[in-house]
């Protein structure tokens, strides 16, 4: 759905089709002559592989895009570790030519003395609002991360290799996007760059032609990457959404000799093909960003429920009822293992309790008084939860306020000032409660067990959220129409089947505490 976005970023490329960039890269060592048919077309390809205009549509078409998009689908259902084998290479390749833009391109500029950097506005043309604006479209440069997250079954130790691998990726992506953007900008000024070959046209206005070969090289291989590692994941999204019953049971299939779903795979690259055949890469960047800041904010958003306000209970297939029944004889209805056949009194006395019994009070310690205590209890739990629910709800308001105020100028100043000052005052006054709040005791216990956890909550969680909201307001009218079709097609779909077959229905909730334990004894039933 979002390769032909990904490689123009992987390549500093230009806002313009895919394949007329790709072509344009190669067009150094392509012949401009020939026969009208085999080179007619005007990319230099053959005419019936060139981009056309549909009149009557008023729409350009590319079969090449649709045609690169199949083969790399067809290569990702061959097998994951042949998938893998490749994209090590490409990318291997795709790192190689970088290192080659950066040490040449660091090379001419201090020879030359960084002639990109001259500019009469200032270095800083556009301020911060036209930096985030172009960061927001371009954002989807480092959702190759997102890849590694979805093929977690098949990782050996994801406990340990997930946040590896992902904080490595971000930090190579990163490190290599900033030091190529440095090294070419300085070279040339940004207004004075070829939108369709930027970085061979650097090299070709200080006299290295040759470079173009190794850069064409690249970007074949940044083309393949980016399909890859954008084709990658969506596959496993469909499947697990389809194991839920949010989706029909025909994208949860695995092939048993490949071990990858393929009629999911299928699926996306038929999709991912379609919209790369009718759509421009401008569009599908703004739609990916927004999918995937939009993703971002809700996640970072769960993170503070989870630590603050989590669910006591989480569901389970009833699939699994034998499992849970099993498991919840070795608890009492406090949570307590039977096998502990005392129970400490906060008293410092202790006194043998029954196995299913919750309201037994232990005989040292008066019942009425036990009684307020636990009712104290309660009630200071249910407030600090109310209070933590709310500060999470105000912070999301104030982040929106904030960022809407500071993004659109058309606003009245009286108008924008003061939304900027509440939205200000809801983000410090969220920050402040969050800090202060003591963070639920079952953040330890929901889910599984083990993982990556997530640092400085509440700051960092805060600070996504009012980032990615700004990010998010700055796509524009346009990207948000289209997205919000998409967005209408998914809630018809769920509402005519996957409200009806989600595996939630006859789902059994049963306790946080409990909720590790069943998983472990229904991982060594299967087993």
């Amino acid at each position: 759905m979002y390769w032909r976005g990904c490689c123009m970023v992987d390549w500093l490329g230009s806002s313009i089709g895919i394949h007329n960039w790709w072509i344009s890269s190669c067009s150094w060592h392509i012949p401009q002559s020939g026969s009208a048919f085999f080179f007619g077309g005007p990319n230099s390809l053959p005419g019936f592989l060139a981009r056309q205009h549909i009149p009557g549509l008023d729409i350009v078409v590319d079969p090449v895009a649709s045609i690169l998009v199949f083969i790399v689908t067809g290569l990702l259902c061959v097998g994951i570790k042949e998938s893998t084998l490749v994209q090590g290479f490409v990318t291997t390749v795709n790192v190689c030519v970088l290192l080659f833009v950066i040490i040449a391109g660091s090379y001419l500029g201090f020879k030359t003395g960084w002639a990109g950097y001259g500019l009469p506005s200032g270095y800083f043309a556009f301020g911060v609002d036209g930096m985030l604006a172009g960061s927001a479209t371009l954002f989807f440069a480092c959702i190759g991360f997102d890849s590694i997250a979805s093929t977690a079954e098949e990782v050996k130790n994801p406990q340990r290799d997930l946040p590896l691998g992902i904080g490595f990726t971000l930090a190579t992506c990163c490190t290599l996007y900033m030091l190529v953007s440095v090294v070419i900008l300085g070279l040339v000024p940004y207004y004075a760059m070829n939108p369709d070959t930027p970085i061979s046209s650097v090299f070709a206005e200080h006299g290295v032609h040759w470079a173009a070969y190794i850069i064409t090289s690249g970007a074949v291989m940044a083309l393949c990457s980016a399909l890859m590692g954008s084709l990658l994941p969506q596959p496993r999204i469909l499947m697990a959404m389809a194991r839920d019953g949010l989706l029909p049971s025909f994208f949860s299939d695995v092939n048993k000799n490949t071990q990858v779903p393929v009629k999911s795979t299928l699926a996306t690259g038929i999709g991912a093909a379609t919209l790369a055949f009718f759509m421009d890469v401008d569009q599908l960047a703004g739609m990916v960003s927004v999918g995937t800041l939009l993703a971002f904010t809700m996640v970072a958003i769960s993170v503070l429920i989870l630590r603050y306000v989590p669910p006591d209970e989480v569901p389970f297939p009833s699939s699994l009822q034998d499992t849970i029944d099993s498991v919840a004889l070795q608890y009492d209805l406090n949570g307590q293992d039977i096998n502990c056949e005392t129970s400490e009194i906060d008293a410092g006395t202790s006194s043998t309790l029954p196995m299913l019994h919750k309201n037994n009070a232990a005989v040292d310690y008066p019942e009425i008084v036990q009684q307020e205590a636990q009712g104290n209890f309660v009630l200071k739990e249910e407030n600090r939860r109310k209070i933590a629910g709310w500060t999470i709800a105000f912070t999301c308001t104030g982040a929106f306020l904030l960022t809407y105020a500071a993004t659109d100028l058309n606003l009245p100043r009286p108008v924008r000032f003061t939304m900027c000052g509440v939205g200000g005052a809801l983000l410090l006054f969220g920050l402040i409660v969050l800090t202060l709040v003591e963070q639920d005791d079952a953040r330890h216990s929901f889910g599984h067990s083990g993982g990556f956890i997530c640092p400085f909550v509440p700051l960092l969680p805060i600070f996504c959220i009012l980032i990615n909201t700004y990010l998010l307001i700055n796509l524009g009218a346009a990207t948000w129409a289209r997205v919000s079709v998409w967005l209408l097609i998914g809630v018809f779909v769920y509402a005519l089947y996957g409200r009806t077959h989600s595996s939630l229905l006859d789902a059994v909730y049963v306790p946080v505490a409990h909720a590790d334990r069943i998983h472990r004894s229904s991982v060594d039933i299967l087993a």
